[in-house]
């Protein structure tokens, strides 16, 4: 079976859960078949426990890549929009990375704090966040169409600044360094309450996130205990659209529930390359949809997709 086809099977086989709401955000689940447990760590318990380092790539430093030294055993799951703090600036994730164990890889990211270029520290440090899902979903079609064209997983870091600076102004939220940062610090108590509102299900491997009965996004991993493990970091990144989506207006979609969210997937223009670290990165680019899907393994390690007319 191709990469592509394990994505598209993944798909077909979600089972939904029932949906819980809180504010104008709402959770679907998405139910595996098993608890099953994953073999390999996140980035919080590789870095926690010494079994990886994230630095710049050099002295000097790049803006769009990083170093990832895991020194563990097991490989290290790195997810999508996943917020690096320290070194020189506060980088994000361009996509998600399967770091091989006892190996260097390097990987794409973006910056996400545009006033400072000084070190704080000489490795990254995790955060308990992702990247606010608005962005994520642009950022994906810009990594999508950069790889597809030129080979490369960049995004286009003028517009990850601006999307940046235009919700910082509506959640007045500004930092002397232009962090990504503070806007999650402005609005962390409200953030909080929603992430204690969705506590995940015995065999929950994902969701479906909608605000204001708009969908925004679609999660999806290999096993139970890695949702339980990342979710509330995913939360974040939902929650802050819906805490700045209030009172105003959010865009349509022709995509009317969970189901009919997984079939755009299915429908949708793939290709698959070669991965930045273990497996295949299948990316996923239709008129309502865009997704990216890692699969090594002989599965599906994380689904990501959003709709288009969010972004």
């Amino acid at each position: 079976m191709t990469a592509t086809e394990t994505v598209m099977n993944a798909v077909r086989k979600v089972r939904l859960g029932p949906e819980t709401r809180f504010h104008n955000l709402t959770m679907t689940p998405i139910l595996g078949d098993e608890e099953g447990r994953p073999d390999y760590v996140t980035l919080d318990e590789a870095l926690g426990n010494g079994w990886a380092e994230i630095t710049e790539i050099d002295e000097g430093g790049r803006v769009s890549e990083l170093k990832v030294i895991v020194k563990g055993k097991a490989p290290v799951l790195l997810i999508d929009g996943e917020e690096l703090i320290g070194a020189k600036q506060n980088r994000v994730l361009n996509l998600t990375i399967l770091a091989p164990a006892e190996r260097t890889t390097v990987v794409p990211v973006s910056c996400v704090e545009s006033g400072r270029w000084l070190r704080t520290s000489r490795g990254f440090s995790s955060s308990p966040r992702t990247q606010f899902a608005e962005g994520r979903a642009a950022k994906m079609r810009q990594v999508t169409a950069s790889l597809s064209t030129a080979g490369h997983r960049t995004s286009n870091q003028s517009d990850v600044w601006s999307r940046i600076a235009d919700k910082s102004a509506r959640l007045n939220a500004s930092s002397d360094t232009s962090a990504m940062s503070a806007m999650f610090e402005k609005v962390g108590t409200g953030i909080d309450e929603y992430v204690r509102a969705f506590t995940p299900l015995e065999r929950q491997v994902g969701a479906v996130f909608y605000i204001d009965n708009q969908p925004v996004g679609l999660e999806l991993f290999d096993a139970a205990e890695t949702w339980r493990k990342l979710s509330a970091k995913l939360i974040r990144s939902f929650a802050v659209d819906a805490i700045d989506r209030q009172g105003r207006r959010t865009p349509a979609s022709g995509i009317a529930d969970p189901a009919i969210f997984a079939a755009a997937i299915a429908s949708s223009a793939a290709s698959s390359f070669a991965a930045a670290g273990e497996g295949d990165d299948v990316r996923f680019s239709g008129s309502d949809i865009a997704a990216a899907a890692l699969v090594a393994r002989g599965r599906v390690i994380h689904l990501s997709a959003f709709p288009v007319a969010i972004q």
